[in-house]
């Protein structure tokens, strides 16, 4: 069990980022976060990879998380997307969300320069001195094309800001290591891999399949910390379709959004170089979501 960041043991959205006619869609962007206070997430994160950061202005980044936090009013947990590949810019985003009240930042690995394991710990732990709030690392090898390594992160955890790490390099190894090494809160970075990392000692998860169903992804790790193993089970069995339809059809949020829009809940709107899907993949995941029981109609 770890020692830090407890706080963010559990169920995490990993927020997409609603546009319309090309703008950020404030609004709509509200409405998801009561929705998801509604259903009882503790906690949400905005401008990650599920919020399309990469496509954000600089101005738009910063009001993304003033709005979610603004929403959310303190009755959730906001964990806000500050990474960058420049460190001097992952500062000033970090410094923003603080001061904006966010309970944590989220921070990717310097992606496209691809550092080497001291460069990375060097951005990291600057960041970390730079900024008085608590930080998860963020390490997603298949995005940044450099994975931080279970040394490294031990090297960042004796920092008192580094409290937890979003892990997806997809590897259960790695998370075996990471809980050898450190007293970090491990968090899954891939929904269809939650369960296996939770017993391994994992805590939680950073979800996109939460957008359409929190409550479900919440009860499935309540199942397992409360050793209702063959519940979670099911819990899982129920989900990994959905995950596998959302993240297998196209880049992450593409799928999510397409499915949030036939709920009814934000336009499936992306950026460039992101392009909706087509009717093929469109109908994929109307029929995973009739399916699932969240739309009505024959799959």
């Amino acid at each position: 069990m770890s020692t830090k960041g407890r706080m963010f043991a559990g169920c995490t959205v990993a927020l997409v980022t609603p546009f319309r006619d090309g703008a950020v869609d404030e609004q709509g962007l509200r409405r998801l976060v009561e929705w998801q206070i509604g259903q009882g997430t503790p906690i949400v994160s905005p401008c990650g990879t599920t919020g399309e950061s990469p496509t954000l202005s600089h101005d738009e980044h910063e009001r993304v998380i003033a709005t979610v936090i603004e929403a959310a009013a303190g009755r959730a947990r906001v964990m806000a997307g500050t990474g960058s590949n420049s460190t001097a810019e992952a500062i000033r985003l970090t410094r923003f969300a603080a001061h904006a009240g966010a309970d944590a930042a989220l921070s990717v690995a310097p992606y496209y320069n691809r550092p080497n394991q001291e460069g990375l710990y060097r951005h990291f732990a600057t960041i970390a001195d730079a900024v008085d709030l608590p930080i998860v690392l963020y390490n997603i090898p298949g995005r940044t094309g450099r994975n931080v390594e279970p040394e490294t992160v031990e090297r960042l955890a004796r920092r008192a800001q580094i409290v937890a790490v979003k892990e997806a390099a997809g590897s259960l190894d790695q998370v075996s290591e990471l809980l050898a090494r450190t007293d970090l809160t491990i968090l899954s970075g891939d929904d269809s891999l939650t369960l296996p990392m939770l017993a391994i000692g994992a805590e939680g998860v950073v979800s996109v399949i939460a957008n359409l169903v929190p409550g479900e992804v919440r009860a499935m790790i309540d199942a397992y910390t409360e050793s209702r193993v063959e519940d979670a089970r099911h819990a899982h069995a129920r989900l990994f379709p959905l995950a596998r339809d959302l993240l297998g059809l196209a880049p992450n949020p593409i799928p999510v959004k397409a499915a949030l829009a036939m709920l009814g809940r934000c336009s499936n709107e992306v950026r460039l170089p992101l392009c909706p899907l087509d009717e093929r993949a469109a109908d994929a995941v109307r029929s995973g979501l009739i399916r699932c029981g969240l739309l009505t109609g024959s799959p």
